[in-house]
């Protein structure tokens, strides 16, 4: 004799109720960016917290990571910030000074064009693509091979061994290769102008120095630091949460590139913005 099943008895508008709690797709899409942005901050704030706490024992790698970073990325910022201060704001900005014959104001011109915007930024994204990505894979494999689980079950602090010294170094050395920024921007609109367009090599550096300041070295000194600190918190996160084996690690390093780019573009115009609210002086050319 078969035992008729026993059906549990429908509730009217239980799966209604189920599709209206169900969140839209662009919930999801939004709330992962604005999550992933507050665990980059909270990683930042373990970052500082951390050598804060206790400043010794990572400076030797902190010393080898800044190393690798200049053998790895002096030669292309300069290569890069020469090119372009030679191409877009020394030829074609000199050719507007030119139509006025004044060639030699390209010197006053560079200050605005070189410190102040495209040496920090150029330097930023050549450190963003060159050791950025390099940090971000090797974390990535370190995770993908279970050697940050393998740490952690251990004992020892990834946080500390592996993301501190790499963020510290970035950061400062970020700041430090603006200065070789700016020196080969200029470099760049001088060739322009002395030997394109035939300006008086002492009136261009005349020109230059009288608009120079010393908030305008700083200033790009500070932000150009902090772009490092972007790149490097940001890659890190990236790389420290790698997912999906070998393929995972490429993802990680195109989303690690594409956000520090944003970030960096971001808060220049943040930082941009304020710095010449509070310095009216800045935008007057002597």
């Amino acid at each position: 004799m078969s035992v008729p099943a026993v059906t549990a008895p429908s509730v009217p508008g239980s799966r209604r109720r189920v599709r209206r709690n169900k969140a839209p797709k662009w919930v999801g899409a939004v709330r992962r960016p604005l999550q992933q942005g507050g665990e980059m901050v909270q990683l930042a704030g373990q970052v500082f917290g951390s050598a804060i706490r206790h400043p010794v024992g990572y400076w030797g790698e902190v010393r080898d990571q800044m190393f690798e970073i200049l053998k790895l990325c002096w030669i292309p910022m300069m290569v890069s910030c020469t090119a372009f201060g030679f191409g877009a704001p020394g030829l074609q900005g000199g050719n507007l000074f030119l139509l006025f014959g004044i060639p030699e104001r390209l010197g006053s011109f560079f200050i605005m064009a070189s410190v102040r915007e495209f040496a920090p930024w150029i330097n930023a994204m050549v450190v963003a693509g060159v050791m950025g990505t390099a940090m971000t894979a090797d974390l990535g494999a370190r995770r993908i091979r279970e050697e940050i689980d393998a740490m952690e079950v251990l004992g020892v602090d990834p946080i500390r061994t592996l993301i501190v010294p790499r963020v510290l170094a970035i950061t400062l050395m970020t700041g430090l290769l603006d200065l070789v920024a700016l020196a080969f921007g200029v470099l760049g609109g001088y060739m322009a102008s002395v030997w394109v367009l035939g300006a008086n090599s002492s009136a261009f550096f005349e020109n230059f120095f009288a608009n120079a300041t010393v908030t305008d070295v700083w200033a790009s000194v500070a932000k150009t630091t902090i772009f490092g600190l972007l790149i490097g918190v940001v890659c890190c996160y990236k790389g420290l949460h790698t997912q999906g084996g070998p393929i995972g690690v490429g993802r990680a390093v195109n989303q690690a590139v594409v956000i520090s780019f944003a970030a960096i573009w971001i808060f220049n115009y943040v930082f941009t913005t304020i710095l010449l609210g509070l310095n009216p002086d800045m935008q007057v050319f002597k």
